[in-house]
């Protein structure tokens, strides 16, 4: 596999606080979401998502607990977490169309991967921070994957929010599903969206 990252620096390794980077100021300033609709082969092999997940996972992490782990569907098995999903619907009386939806969730993009947040309770770290991290490694494989060629999108929906589902994930009792990343290859452009503006969301403390 050819690396499109630079390998990790040693622990302990002094590294700049700052990586002055016009690419990086272009990638940030021009990214978006891909539509889930134009999602399509070829995504990242194996080997190459696991370089994206090493660095997603350089995220702010209070106390190092990396208080997260990764649900990843390739290949035959998006269909059959889609055809799972489906089956939870439908024992509801779920109507068909949802259940058709569902069936084909998995299936939008060549590799999709559940972002999972799993709090450590080491009775000093708020779970709040913990699952804030959750949310930055989403963005940052985003990021990571944009970077690398691939488009993306981060999707919830229902599944994120299900009992049953979260059964059928596996999930423990403090766990949650910080999102299912969807990675794969744009087939058509994606219009700009409108963005929220600056104005009226800041405040300069000035003291009490």
């Amino acid at each position: 596999m050819t690396r499109r990252f630079p390998p990790p620096p040693p622990r302990d390794q002094p590294l700049s606080g700052a990586r002055p980077s016009a690419d990086a100021r272009a990638l940030l300033a021009l990214r978006k979401s891909a539509n889930k609709l134009v999602l399509g082969e070829p995504g990242p092999s194996p080997s190459e998502l696991d370089e994206l997940l090493r660095v997603a996972m350089r995220v702010p992490d209070h106390r190092k607990l990396g208080p997260w782990r990764f649900i990843v569907f390739e290949g035959e098995a998006r269909a059959g977490a889609g055809r799972a999903f489906a089956q939870i619907l439908r024992v509801r009386g779920a109507p068909s169309q949802q259940v058709e939806e569902a069936g084909k969730s998995m299936l939008r993009a060549p590799v999709v991967v559940a972002v999972i947040s799993s709090p450590v309770d080491d009775g000093r770290t708020p779970v709040w921070e913990q699952e804030l991290s959750a949310g930055a490694l989403c963005y940052n494989l985003l990021l990571a994957a944009n970077a690398s060629g691939w488009a993306g999108v981060w999707l919830s929906e229902w599944a994120a929010y299900d009992k049953d589902a979260g059964v059928l994930l596996d999930l423990k009792s403090h766990e949650r599903v910080a999102g299912f990343v969807h990675l794969g290859t744009a087939k058509a452009a994606t219009p700009e969206r409108v963005r929220a503006e600056l104005e009226g969301r800041v405040q300069r403390w000035t003291g009490a």
